[in-house]
């Protein structure tokens, strides 16, 4: 099926040149893009909506943009699937929402701004066009103290002939976004995903701010539920789920800073709202928006702000968290490699790696930090260090830490906040990194236990070096492999 998307690719090569727009991770075309929506697996593609403002680079007159992909890692754009009806139950905006499929349908559901979650039907096999249900909102807006529940950013699924949805929110002493509040979820059921019941709260509430832009779904014998706080992003619990109740085990968090409002958290540079996908393997792979971390001012006049993470392969670990890896398809893109190996790091030293530099790059390190106090990377390095991005783990607090402290010299740069989290490594374990670097992203895996994810922004055309480092005793680089990574772009300009 010939789809026209020119207009969306002329966009792409305008804005191509710009030094700070990733060559390989997925991005809108132009404009304004945030939260993931929709994940869906449907007739052999990957789709992802997202939301997206095709008026420009500021949140606002929100609609579905919509990409496929049949890898996760090269993508095709495709024609806004929502956007809001004029006079419609969602006319000031298609929110966020999940995607679910009974084999002959797919539907999705969405918080329609103001008056509810709303339900939309496709049957053909790109999903480019999408009815409207007629009754919308299907799930309706209640009014203040009317009930306990919000109808707002859904996911669903179906169980057997059971269709669910899930809204999360929160609960407090104000029921203000932001206020005294912690975080809830609000379980439906239909026998026709049109009419819906309210059944109950899913589980106990946390102490997160709000449980937005939920994704619940199995994995590793476990429930888990991925989410967004509006204060402190990405955020997930494992648990277990029987009898329409969700028992959170465990509480860990994707994204390490705290931002403290909805405002702050769009300029803030970190990893904010996750959605995953089943695969046809059985893997789950998760994404997430990853905001701007510069001025509002400079967002706009770029033309483009907001970019996703890379997917992510989730598991369970021993401990019951969750466990994160590169998609392994993620290797495709790679060229030229090059290797370092059996490096001695002196104390209070830092090593260059000269044959080793560069803005579109992944990295896979192995470091023995001996008895070094601190020890790791330095990446997006200008010459004279005046610019630098540290990766650093601590042995004394057991915590790996993303310093961006020193990105950018640049005024219009933002949300310097370091990404700090815990990290223990057995006696004699090694410290295994696996960066990429991608122009304003950096994204740090750190032992297929932990992620740490950030926007930087150097400003100096020779912030390109790399080197390694240790303070307060000796350390070994034992290998290190750094490959150039091909854009998946078209005139991306690498």
């Amino acid at each position: 099926m010939n789809v026209n998307t020119e207009c969306l690719t002329a966009m792409r090569r305008k804005l191509a040149g710009d030094p700070y727009r990733p060559a390989y991770h997925f991005l809108a075309p132009g404009n304004w893009m945030n939260d993931p929506n929709g994940a869906i697996f449907w007739q052999g593609m990957y789709h992802l909506f997202y939301q997206y403002n095709p008026n420009g680079a500021f949140h606002g007159t929100i609609h579905w943009g919509h990409a496929v992909s049949d890898d996760l890692v090269h993508w095709r754009d495709l024609p806004i699937a929502l956007a809001p009806t004029p006079g419609g139950p969602d006319r000031d905006g298609c929110f966020s929402g999940g995607a679910f499929h009974d084999g002959a349908a797919a539907r999705v559901i969405y918080f329609g701004v103001p008056d509810g979650n709303c339900l939309a039907t496709s049957h053909d096999d790109l999903l480019l066009h999408w009815e409207k249900h007629p009754h919308n909102p299907v799930i309706p807006t209640p009014a203040e103290g009317q009930a306990e529940w919000r109808a707002y950013d859904p996911c669903g699924w179906k169980e057997g002939d059971t269709y669910y949805s899930l809204s999360g929110s929160q609960i407090g002493d104000d029921r203000k976004m932001l206020g005294v509040s912690r975080d809830v979820a609000f379980l439906f059921r239909s026998d026709d995903a049109a009419h819906w019941e309210y059944v109950g709260q899913l589980y106990e509430p946390g102490e997160e701010s709000d449980c937005a832009v939920p994704d619940f779904f199995p994995l590793g014998g476990k429930q888990v539920l991925l989410f967004a706080s509006h204060t402190r992003g990405a955020q997930y619990y494992v648990g277990t789920y029987a009898d329409h109740r969700f028992v959170r085990e465990r509480h860990g968090r994707i994204n390490f800073t705290t931002s403290g409002s909805i405002g702050g958290l769009l300029s803030s540079g970190d990893a904010i709202a996750p959605i995953s996908w089943e695969d046809p393997r059985g893997r789950r792979v998760m994404i997430a928006w990853i905001a701007e971390g510069r001025t509002r001012e400079r967002q706009m006049a770029s033309g483009w702000a907001g970019t996703m993470s890379l997917p992510r392969v989730l598991s369970v670990t021993p401990e019951g968290d969750l466990g994160f890896t590169p998609l392994p398809e993620l290797q495709t893109l790679r060229r030229d490699d090059r290797a370092v190996g059996n490096l001695g790091i002196g104390p209070d030293a830092s090593v260059p790696l000269r044959d080793v530099r560069g803005e579109c790059v992944e990295l896979l390190a192995t470091l023995d930090p001996g008895d070094a106090e601190h020890v790791g990377l330095k990446v997006r390095c200008s010459p004279d260090g005046e610019e630098q991005t540290r990766v650093v783990y601590s042995r004394a607090s057991r915590s790996l830490t993303l310093d961006t402290s020193r990105s950018s010299l640049s005024s219009d740069a933002l949300g310097r906040a370091d990404q700090t989290t815990p990290l223990t490594l057995a006696d004699n374990a090694p410290l295994e990194l696996h960066i990429f670097l991608d122009r304003s992203v950096v994204e740090v895996f750190a032992n297929s236990r932990q992620v740490l994810t950030k926007r930087i922004y150097p400003s100096r055309p020779d912030s390109r070096g790399i080197e390694c480092f240790a303070l307060g005793g000796c350390a070994t680089l034992r290998s290190l492999h750094a490959w150039e990574i091909t854009p998946i772009w078209p005139d991306s300009g690498t």
